[in-house]
C-alpha cells in the first residue's frame, strides 16, 4: 500500500480526474460526466495506494486488473490512462472524446486502446466478466507459485447490480471463495430516471453477503475510509464488495446529486462553477505538472513492480511452461487431430456429435495442457468433461473442470473474462436453445475478438421429447448473424474433430459448436489430412457426370440429404451433396471456389431450422426443407416424420426445381 502521498495532493489528483471528464463530455458534446466525477476519490485512491500497473508494458501478465463495469463512466478510465502516461493517451485523444476515430471510443473497448481490461458498457458484464479474471488469476497461482499474485477491481454501478447476470457472477465468485476479487460499488442512487427507490428496494449489501462476500460500507469520498477499506478487502478470503456512498456529479455545485447529470454535458455555466467549487483555476485540459508528477508516482511504482515480477520469472523452474501458456501455443495439436482422424475415418463410428465432441475433446485436452472446460450443470449432457479433468473447487484451484452451474450468462462472461485473462483456453457447455440466455456475454466475445469456445448440444429439433422449449429453430440464424462468431455445424465425427482444432487454434475470433443429441453415420471414410471444415463448406458425394442438382445439408441433414441423393440417383439424375459446417468460414473462401463447389444447377438446402441466413448458398430458385416454426414434443424420427424434414421431401423438391 502506497502512503506517501499527502491527502490535499490526493484530492487533487481526484479533481483532474473530474475536470477531464467534465471538458471531454463538454467538448463532445455526449457522454456521461456523473459517475466520473463521483467515483473519482475512490479510484484515486485505489490506483495511488494499491493498483499495480505499468503504462510502459499495460499486457505484463501479474499486472492488477481493473475493470470499469460502468462503461458509461469511460472518461474516469481514459482520465486515469492519460495521467498515467500511456503512449497512445496524449490529451488530444481526450480532446476527441467519442470522435470517429479516436481511441476515446463512447464506452471502452478492448484492443481499442492500450490497458483497457475487456469492453464494457452493457451493465453487468464487466463484473461478471471479472469473475473470471479473478478464477484465472487462482487457477495461474495454483499452477506457477509466484508468478501469478494479483487482484482484479472493479467499478460498478447501480446499473450493473440490478442485471440479472450479476446475481451469477456475485453467486458465482462467492460459492468459489475468489478472494483476488474487489468490487468497489458506486453506491449514488441514481439512475436515468431518477433515484433509485423508484425501482429497486434490495439491500445490495445483504445480497453480497448472502453469497458469501465481505462486504463494507465506506464514504466514497474519503479516500482514507476507501483505502482502509481496500485493505481490509485483502486481508479477508473471501471477495469482497466495497459499497462507496457518493453524489453523482461531485463538484458540480448546481447539478451534483441529480439524475441530470448522468448523461449529458454540465453546460458552459455548470463547468464554470465547478472549476471554483473545485478551486481549480486551469483552463479546459490543462494539468498542472505536479498532478502529473503525482500519478507518474503511481505509474513508477507499478513499473517497479514489473521489474520485479521478471527477474522471479526469470529464474522460475517453469518458465517456459508458462511463457507457452500465455502465448497459447497449439503446434500439439495438429498432428494429434490428424493421427484421430485417421483413425476415425478407419473406424468409421455411428454416434451423435455431441459424443463425437467429447472424444475429439480428449485429443485436444491431452495436446494443449491450458485448457479449461465446463458446463452449466450439463455436463452429462454437453459432455464437456474429459477423463481425468479434475473440478475446480472453492479453495482449490489446481483443477481445469468449472462447474459453472445454472448461469449460462454468467458462464459465457466467465469465459470471456479468463480467455482476458491469459494462459488459458477456456470452453463451456449448455444447450443451443439457452444459447439466447449467453447471447450478450458471446456478443461481446466476438466484439473483441477473444477466442472462446461454446459448446451447444442438442442442436435441432433431433433431441427430441424435451418439445419446443428445447427445441432451437432459429438460433442458427441469429447467430450465424452475429460478426466475427464462427458457428460450426458438423455431419459426423471427423467433422467434429476438425471444428475443435479450428476452435482451439483461433486467434481473435469465438467458436461456437452446434452438436447432436442422435446419432449420426462418419461419412469421410477416406482419411483427408486437411480440414475440409475449415473451408466452412464442401462437396462431400460428388456426381459421376455433370450435376443435375446439388444438395446442401449442415449438421444431422447431411444425413438426410445424402439418402436423399440415393433416392434420385436411383431415378437416373446426377447428385451431389455438399456439406456446409460453417457459412462463416465459406464466406471468406474466394468466389470462385464458392462457385466451384455449389455448382450451377438447381439447389436443396435442408437444415431442421429456419431458412433465414441460407442466401449465401441459396438463390431465389432454390429450395430449402427446414422449420417454419416451433417444434412439438415427441420422439426425433417422429418429429422429422411430421415436418416434412425427409429424404423423400428433399427428393420432391429437388424433383420439383427440375
Amino acid at each position: 500500500m502506497n502512503t506517501q502521498i499527502t491527502p490535499a495532493t490526493e484530492t487533487v489528483m481526484a479533481n483532474a480526474l473530474r475536470v477531464l471528464a467534465m471538458d471531454a463530455v463538454q467538448a463532445a458534446n455526449s457522454g456521461h460526466p456523473g459517475m466520473p466525477m463521483g467515483m473519482a476519490d475512490a479510484a484515486t485512491a485505489l490506483f495511488n495506494r494499491f493498483l499495480r500497473v505499468d503504462p510502459s508494458c499495460p499486457d505484463w501478465p501479474d499486472r492488477d486488473r481493473f475493470i470499469l463495469s460502468a462503461g458509461h463512466g469511460s472518461m474516469l478510465l481514459y482520465a486515469i490512462h492519460h495521467l498515467l502516461g500511456h503512449a497512445d493517451m496524449g490529451m488530444e485523444e481526450l480532446r476527441r472524446f467519442r470522435q470517429l476515430g479516436a481511441r476515446t471510443a463512447g464506452h471502452p473497448e478492448y484492443g481499442h486502446a492500450a490497458g483497457i481490461e475487456v469492453t464494457t458498457g452493457p451493465l453487468g458484464q464487466g463484473i461478471a466478466t471479472a469473475v473470471g479474471m479473478a478464477l484465472a488469476e487462482r487457477m495461474q497461482a495454483a499452477r506457477f507459485p509466484g508468478l501469478s499474485d494479483h487482484y482484479t477491481y472493479v467499478i460498478a454501478g447501480d446499473g450493473c447490480l440490478m442485471e440479472g447476470i450479476s446475481h451469477e457472477a456475485i453467486d458465482m465468485a462467492g460459492h468459489l471463495k475468489l478472494g483476488r476479487l474487489v468490487v468497489l460499488w458506486d453506491d449514488n442512487r441514481i439512475t436515468i430516471d431518477g433515484a433509485t427507490d423508484l425501482s429497486t428496494s434490495t439491500d445490495q449489501g445483504a445480497r453480497f453477503a448472502a453469497s458469501g462476500w465481505h462486504v463494507q460500507a465506506v464514504d466514497g469520498h474519503d479516500p482514507d475510509a476507501v483505502a482502509a477499506a481496500i485493505e481490509a478487502a485483502r486481508q479477508d478470503p473471501r471477495p469482497s464488495m466495497i459499497a462507496c456512498r457518493t453524489v453523482i456529479g461531485h463538484g458540480a455545485p448546481n447539478k451534483q446529486g441529480s439524475h441530470d447529470v448522468h448523461g449529458a454535458p454540465l453546460g458552459a455555466e455548470e463547468i464554470t462553477a465547478a472549476r471554483v467549487q473545485l478551486n481549480w483555476p486551469h483552463a479546459p485540459f490543462e494539468i498542472p505538472d505536479t498532478v502529473y508528477a503525482a500519478w507518474a508516482a503511481v505509474a513508477a511504482r507499478g513499473h517497479e513492480a514489473r521489474a520485479a515480477w521478471e527477474a522471479r520469472l526469470a529464474t522460475h523452474p517453469h518458465r517456459a511452461e508458462f511463457l507457452s501458456a500465455q502465448a497459447g501455443e497449439t503446434a500439439a495439436l495438429g498432428p494429434a487431430i490428424t493421427a484421430y482422424k485417421q483413425r476415425l475415418s478407419k473406424e468409421a463410428p455411428k454416434l451423435a456429435t455431441r459424443k463425437a465432441s467429447e472424444m475429439a475433446l480428449e485429443v485436444v485436452n491431452e495436446a494443449l495442457p491450458n485448457t479449461v472446460g465446463g458446463s452449466a450443470d450439463l455436463t452429462g449432457s454437453n459432455l464437456t468433461r474429459t477423463r481425468g479433468m479434475v473440478a475446480v473447487r472453492p479453495g482449490d484451484y489446481a483443477g481445469r473442470y468449472v462447474h459453472f452451474g445454472i448461469r449460462e450468462h454468467g458462464m459465457a462472461a466467465a469465459l470471456n473474462g479468463i480467455a482476458l485473462h491469459g494462459g488459458f483456453r477456456p470452453y463451456g457447455g449448455t444447450f443451443l436453445a439457452f444459447a439466447d440466455y449467453s447471447r450478450p456475454a458471446i456478443r461481446l466475445s466476438a466484439l473483441m475478438g477473444v477466442p472462446v469456445t461454446h459448446v451447444m448440444t442438442h442442436d435441432s429439433i433431433g433431441l427430441g421429447e424435451d418439445g419446443p422449449t428445447h427445441q432451437p429453430v432459429e438460433h442458427l440464424a441469429s447467430l450465424r448473424a452475429m460478426p466475427n462468431l464462427t458457428v460450426i455445424r458438423p455431419c459426423d465425427a471427423v467433422e467434429t474433430a476438425e471444428a475443435w482444432e479450428i476452435a482451439m487454434t483461433a486467434t481473435r475470433t469465438p467458436t461456437l459448436l452446434a452438436l447432436s443429441r442422435q446419432n449420426l453415420p462418419t461419412f469421410r471414410t477416406r482419411h483427408l489430412p486437411e480440414n475440409m471444415t475449415a473451408r466452412g463448406a464442401y462437396v462431400l458425394r460428388e456426381p459421376g457426370r455433370g450435376r443435375d442438382v446439388t444438395l446442401i445439408g449442415t449438421g444431422s441433414e447431411v444425413e438426410i440429404a445424402m439418402a436423399a441423393a440415393e433416392l434420385l440417383a436411383g431415378a437416373g439424375l446426377a447428385v451431389a451433396v455438399v456439406s456446409a459446417p460453417s457459412f462463416e468460414l465459406f464466406a471468406q473462401r474466394p468466389a470462385a471456389e464458392r462457385a466451384e463447389v455449389l455448382g450451377d444447377a438447381p439447389r436443396v438446402g435442408v437444415e431442421a431450422a429456419v431458412r433465414q441466413g441460407w442466401d449465401l448458398l441459396l438463390r431465389d430458385r432454390d429450395a430449402f426443407v427446414g422449420m417454419t416454426g416451433f417444434g412439438a414434443s415427441a420422439p426425433a424420427p417422429a418429429l422429422y416424420e411430421h415436418f416434412g424434414i425427409t429424404p423423400a421431401a428433399v427428393a420432391e423438391a429437388a424433383r420439383a426445381l427440375l
